[in-house]
């Protein structure tokens, strides 16, 4: 293994891609030139359009460029998972969660890094929609509806503090995720956001939001669907009552 010392940068981007051949080509050159020094790594899920050969290419001219290919795609938060292991195992101080579709701004970045450098006191900085300076743009009104009343319910239910916990735009600080145990998380789609929440809360690190201007994907198609989003209100269901049966 490669330890980060070696390599030249502390903070790594972990971008998840499934059929996302027409994304990528424009979110790599953003995020390197938002943060030159950070490293990127595609996490690709045997994309039958060739999103994969794509990475392959980027990394080929670029030194800051990784992928990591997996033959079964077996949703978002495998894919994150696989990523944290591989940013684990070389030592990066920084660790971002961000989608490969243009909906999260890479001008946002050093912000959301920023937050969570040694001796800033956060172990996790969300890039969120919903506090004071963040918004959606071109998002229908029912989506918009889906996501407020879901991060409420997960407030209520799992007593966070955060407004945007299902936000998939997301640092991690030195240490954090080394710290979460997780071998035992089980959550996927939408509901492995608020999954790494609560669980960054419980190990006892404090969470903070950067707000953003988050923008709809132009090209592809959304990996939101029913049963994604059933197995977030059965999940955080299950967390809230085994929470309050605890106290």
């Amino acid at each position: 293994m490669t330890d980060v010392r070696e390599s030249g940068s502390s903070a790594l981007v972990i971008v998840p891609t499934f059929n996302e051949i027409d994304n990528l080509p424009l979110i790599v050159p953003a995020i390197r030139a938002s943060i030159p020094d950070a490293h990127i790594l595609v996490v690709d899920d045997g994309s039958p359009d060739g999103t994969g050969a794509l990475a392959d290419t980027l990394a080929a001219t670029d030194n800051h460029v990784f992928v990591l290919h997996r033959s079964v795609k077996s949703g978002l938060g495998d894919a994150y998972l696989a990523g944290f292991e591989w940013a684990l195992a070389r030592s990066y101080e920084v660790v971002v969660e961000m989608d490969a579709d243009g909906s999260h701004p890479a001008d946002a970045l050093p912000a959301l890094i920023a937050a969570v450098r040694p001796g800033s006191g956060w172990g996790m900085s969300i890039g969120s929609r919903w506090v004071a300076g963040g918004s959606v743009i071109d998002w229908p009104w029912h989506r918009e509806l889906l996501s407020r009343a879901g991060n409420a319910y997960a407030r209520v239910m799992l007593g966070l503090s955060v407004k945007d916990a299902t936000a998939g735009f997301r640092a991690f600080g030195p240490g954090v995720l080394a710290s979460i145990h997780l071998e035992n998380v089980e959550s996927h789609g939408y509901c492995f956001q608020i999954d790494m929440t609560r669980r960054v809360r419980n190990a006892g690190y404090l969470e903070t939001e950067v707000p953003i201007v988050f923008r709809e994907r132009e090209h592809g198609e959304s990996k939101m669907s029913g049963s994604i989003v059933r197995e977030a209100m059965g999940r955080v269901t299950v967390w809230g009552l085994a929470r309050l049966f605890r106290r």
